[in-house]
């Protein structure tokens, strides 16, 4: 399975209705927790933007499943998973600088055959070997305004070129820019690469690269003014989430 198709049936609208009536809505998806600390059954969590969860009030949110039958049909099967303790504590894990948490979960059995593999994780090597660069072509995958690509419920495909340098170090340049309109409920979104979109001279047009660049983390906004211009977390620190969450999983 190529990487949009794995990308597309991982991704999941997530909402939760607040007490003044508004929703709060973000895009998540699932990945496999990394292989050293996963023991011999996968684990899984659920990745998103930090700011998504931290408005979710409530102990839970609705995370949208989708389930495919026997005869190929699809269906939409929104559940709870909770998010917070009695208490109001947070049960994800949030990266300590950057706007990522991540959950562990028990996604339906449909439905974990689906998650991202904790390998196709960018890290700055991937960026570097790859020869990453401005004007480079990215997808995107996530629910503006809360809306899905159809009834049941998968994510809406966007594109835009990155359009900022350098890229790395990422611990000088934490995130990148992408020139694509962002709105809230994309938020969370996996940022993704495939070498086919780029187009390189000598290229013979095959995919090579196709990895998961980063995590969309919110828009650029200038004095009330929308830019177009998204900006995205690296991947390095989405595995430096997991790994945190890996390591309190195995406290418990």
């Amino acid at each position: 399975m190529d990487l949009t198709l794995a990308l597309m049936r991982a991704t999941f609208k997530l909402d939760q209705v607040q007490d003044d009536g508004l929703t709060t809505v973000g895009t998540g998806w699932l990945v496999t927790m990394p292989a050293a600390t996963a023991g011999h059954a996968p684990q899984f969590a659920l990745v998103t933007a930090g700011h998504v969860l931290d408005r979710m009030a409530k102990p839970h949110m609705m995370i949208h499943w989708r389930r495919e039958d026997g005869t190929g049909r699809w269906h939409r099967e929104p559940a709870p998973l909770q998010i917070r303790n009695d208490d109001a504590s947070p049960l994800w894990v949030r990266h300590p600088e950057r706007d990522i948490a991540a959950i562990a979960l028990h996604p339906p059995d449909p439905v974990r055959d689906w998650a991202v593999g904790f390998d196709h994780l960018a890290d700055e090597a991937s960026f570097q070997a790859h020869d990453v660069q401005p004007g480079d072509e990215m997808l995107v995958l996530g629910y503006p305004r809360g809306l899905s690509a159809n009834e049941i419920g998968f994510p809406i495909l966007r594109s835009g070129r990155v359009a900022s340098y350098p890229l790395w170090p990422s611990a000088d340049f934490p995130s990148f820019l992408m020139d694509f309109a962002v709105f809230a409920g994309n938020s969370g979104g996996p940022v993704y690469l495939i070498d086919a979109l780029r187009k390189k001279p000598g290229g013979d047009g095959k995919p090579q690269a196709a990895f998961v660049a980063g995590l969309l983390a919110q828009q650029v906004v200038m004095t009330d003014e929308r830019l177009e211009i998204g900006i995205v977390l690296h991947a390095s620190f989405i595995r430096q989430c997991l790994r945190l969450l890996a390591a309190r999983q195995a406290e418990v």
